[in-house]
């Protein structure tokens, strides 16, 4: 339960911040200093409940090691369910903090950091780019944090690596679609916006869809390349 309790939080911290700097000071920090919010968020949690969880705090980065064989079907389950809850309980204090601002408008000007393509995109990004955008960007990431936590020789410097991977995905992907790369994070903007911006909640689909096709993707290869390597050893 510890392992659950941790990836609820860190995807709680990680979907408060980094949505929360989206929509309540996006117009101000632009692209970048969203970007940055994110890639900070992994790398306080990784190095608060990484020793615990191992920091997925993302379906995504579960899949992926599920995939690889570095977790069970029930951690998996588990850790998924746990990190939604965080996503969702975010975006419900992100809510109430929006609303309580007498000048943002509240959440449905905000849109409390939500995904989007077509009209919700910054620039007009169809559904199918949409999909291609997020399966590779998320296929960046998490190849990633499989490589950097995969030898001793680097994991003490995961927490920044995948911190600072995350802040690149998200400098291109904020314009495209606000880059998910993480379905609990995307899901509990959407289910909080239903009534008041159901945009957000009728594509939510694709913004859970593409991330995890992204992390089953990333983990078949990075298991093909490093098969392919141990083979002439095993020769």
């Amino acid at each position: 339960m510890n392992k659950y309790a941790s990836e609820l939080i860190g995807t709680f911290v990680l979907t408060l911040f980094g949505c929360g700097s989206a929509a309540i000071a996006g117009q101000y920090l632009g692209t970048l200093g969203i970007a940055f919010a994110f890639g900070l968020s992994i790398i306080c949690m990784a190095y608060a409940i990484g020793d615990i969880s191992g920091c997925h705090i993302n379906p995504a980065v579960s899949i992926g090691m599920l995939v690889a064989k570095r977790m069970s079907v029930k951690d998996f389950i588990g850790y998924v369910v746990s990190q939604c809850i965080g996503g969702l309980l975010a975006a419900g204090v992100l809510a109430f903090i929006i609303n309580a601002c007498g000048t943002l408008g509240g959440i449905a000007k905000t849109g409390l950091g939500a995904n989007g393509y077509e009209a919700a995109s910054s620039v007009g990004l169809s559904c199918g780019g949409a999909f291609l955008v997020e399966v590779i960007l998320t296929f960046a990431f998490v190849i990633t944090v499989l490589g950097v936590t995969s030898s001793d020789k680097t994991s003490h410097l995961a927490g920044i690596v995948i911190g600072l991977t995350l802040t690149f995905v998200h400098i291109m992907g904020i314009p495209l679609t606000g880059t998910s790369v993480n379905p609990a994070r995307s899901l509990g903007p959407a289910i909080v916006l239903m009534g008041t911006n159901d945009l957000a909640i009728s594509q939510v689909w694709l913004f859970i869809a593409a991330p995890l096709v992204g992390g089953i993707l990333e983990a078949l290869v990075w298991k093909g390349l490093h098969s392919s390597m141990a083979a002439p050893e095993n020769a």
